[in-house]
């Protein structure tokens, strides 16, 4: 709790405690009304002084004015008839500063879980100069500059690891608990928390444009892009507060006026302006102007603690409606690096194969020859190679062990008078001959990410009627990787203006009112990712020109936290409806009884206060996303 909040909270214990007293110390007259001002003052002298300088601006038509209005009104009219009662007046100033003490707790609640995602921020970088560290600040590193982070603390600047072993917690970035570990030649990301050994990490990013710059940008400008319930709100409430102000002035003087010159009755003066001052507090715009804000607020605030960053309230109402998710391929679906995927016909046993195919490619830094040394899984001992020959286009022969060996593709296999037997699968096939003999092929393939077909199914769970595959890739890699995942259509063999087109026409055919989101990670992703109603950039993977053109960032490149993403935004688009029909609903019904009597302002009470303290209740609710 704030310390504003807890002055708050005495003023509002403070007012409760001496109207409590008050109605056990008889008094009259004069001395009464100082005695019910003294509590009155203590909680409300500020929104008198907030009333006063909207008159004063001429900026007049908020909850401040009809709370000032109404109460000054109610002690008013209490002094015109004698009658010393004061109590509505003070109960009404109490309970509207107990909603907004609700209100900023919420608010508070929320700005918090904000917070944490903030702590992410490095402070300082250790520099390392005549063998001593040096703390500076990180804005002051260049690119290439080689940094130290000892255990404990946070990486200030994304980079490459020089030296050094270690775990990193990235839950901060991704929302994972699960750490990372990480060896020289791993990438860093800042914001990342080191939790073992001394790394030293050479900068590739200057501080402003590291992975975690990026996201504190995103979060603290969330709030500046509205979404359409959003404005929808503040139109209404600079149209409905001047109308309701209008409305409680016709109450007050239209009746009883018919009623002296046309009824020539008694005009009743004090029964209508009481029942327009109840109509004041009873229309107070509280409960709509303060919940739904804070309902998208706090939506944002928990998808980012899930690792899911949305850059506007606008495009979480946007995501809520997404009926067609488009996604590319290679680095979205797909792990977007070689490994090997089979292993077929081997006369071999299949870890012989591919330790003669490792050891013939050892001496090639090109990915396919990595992805075998990768699969053998242990180190290779090159003494074992000799006559390592690379025939460009091809693949490579060499002696292993004494044999003669051959790892290429079929004009390899035809140059050597072996007859290759066909692959069915996708991929890069690496046939293998020992001693002029064909032993078998090796697929390499760009493989699956684990989580890619979950994401699927839970994308149908969620509402989306279509899933499309758009890629640049071949057909048959592409036809694979839709069977295995039960996409419904696939697109392969595209350019990126190609990509823009397939989009366009999607769009063209979705129904009214539904959202085409596309879902990539590459920079030739940049032009759809715009194109889109809602574009989803991979964020821990992803080119930096993916990230800026897309509306919502995964931190960690998990496809099934599209599906965690829409349904977030379903859940904090279903209480933001909840609390406008809640809201105007009771507003509308309490609006009627006040105007026809049957209201008092203890009811305007509750239709004030207390549906504003139900609806920011409500609206924290979009802060637990753990269990979407």
């Amino acid at each position: 709790m704030t310390k504003k909040q807890k002055k708050m909270l005495v003023r509002i214990l403070a007012a409760a405690a001496l109207l409590v007293a008050l109605h056990f110390v008889p008094s009259e007259g004069a001395a009464r009304f100082v005695l019910y001002m003294i509590p009155y003052l203590i909680v409300g002298w500020d929104i008198l002084l907030k009333a006063g300088k909207g008159i004063k601006n001429r900026q007049m038509f908020d909850e401040c004015f009809l709370m000032a209005v109404a109460t000054v009104g109610a002690v008013a009219l209490a002094v015109y008839t004698g009658s010393g009662d004061y109590t509505e007046a003070v109960a009404v100033m109490l309970f509207y500063q107990v909603g907004e003490w609700f209100q900023s707790y919420a608010v508070g609640k929320s700005r918090r879980n904000i917070s944490a995602l903030m702590d992410i921020r490095p402070d300082y970088a250790h520099i390392e100069r005549d063998g001593r560290l040096e703390t500076v600040d990180p804005d002051e590193v260049a690119v290439g500059t080689v940094i130290v982070v000892q255990p404990g603390e946070k990486v200030p600047i994304d980079g490459i690891i020089l030296e050094g072993r270690s775990t990193l917690d990235t839950a901060a970035l991704t929302g994972e608990s699960l750490p990372r570990d990480v060896a020289a030649g791993d990438e860093a990301l800042s914001g990342c928390i080191n939790m073992s050994g001394l790394l030293k990490i050479r900068t590739t990013k200057e501080f402003g444009e590291s992975t975690v710059s990026k996201i504190l940008d995103l979060v603290e400008n969330a709030s500046s892009r509205k979404s359409k319930s959003e404005d929808f709100i503040s139109k209404f409430a600079r149209i409905y507060t001047p109308a309701v102000c209008l409305a409680a002035l016709a109450l007050a003087f239209v009746p009883p006026l018919a009623q002296l010159l046309i009824l020539q009755a008694a005009p009743g003066w004090e029964t209508w302006i009481y029942r327009a001052l109840t109509f004041l507090v009873i229309s107070c715009p509280c409960a709509l102007v303060i919940s739904i804000p804070l309902s998208f607020f706090a939506g944002i605030g928990g998808a980012s603690r899930a690792g899911v960053l949305v850059k506007g309230s606008n495009y979480l109402e946007t995501l809520s409606k997404t009926k067609i998710v488009v996604f590319d391929k290679t680095g979205t679906l797909t792990q977007g690096a070689f490994a090997v995927s089979g292993i077929h016909h081997s006369r071999l046993k299949d870890e012989k194969l591919l330790e003669y195919a490792a050891l013939a490619e050892s001496a090639s830094s090109h990915p396919i020859s990595k992805s075998l040394q990768r699969a053998c899984g242990k180190e290779l001992d090159r003494s074992r190679v000799r006559d390592i020959r690379e025939i460009s286009g091809q693949g490579v022969t060499a002696v292993v062990d004494g044999r003669s060996v051959a790892a290429g593709n079929d004009k390899l296999m035809a140059s050597l008078g072996v007859a290759p037997i066909p692959c069915r699968g996708a991929g890069t096939v690496i046939h293998m001959a020992i001693d002029g003999q064909y032993m078998g092929h090796i697929l390499i393939s760009d493989v699956v990410k684990p989580t890619a077909g979950q994401a699927v199914a839970a994308l149908r769970a969620a509402g989306v009627r279509k899933t499309v595959m758009l890629t640049g890739d071949g057909k048959k890699a592409a036809d694979q990787v839709a069977a295995e995942l039960g996409l419904d259509e696939t697109y392969s063999e595209l350019l990126p203006a190609d990509k823009v087109e397939k989009v366009e026409a999607l769009l063209a055919e979705k129904p009214a009112g539904a959202a085409l989101a596309f879902v990539g990670d590459g920079i030739n992703d940049a032009p759809v990712l715009s194109r889109a109603d809602i574009g989803i950039a991979m964020g821990a993977l992803g080119a930096d020109a993916a990230i800026e053109a897309a509306d919502v960032v995964l931190m960690d490149d998990d496809p099934l936290k599209i599906a965690k993403a829409i349904r977030i935004s379903q859940k904090c688009l279903a209480i933001v409806y909840q609390n406008i029909v809640f809201a105007i609903g009771v507003k509308l019904l309490c609006l009627a009884l006040g105007a026809f009597g049957y209201a008092d302002m203890w009811l305007a009470i509750f239709a004030d206060v207390g549906v504003m303290v139900l609806a920011v209740l409500n609206a924290i609710r979009a802060l637990w996303v753990k269990n979407l």
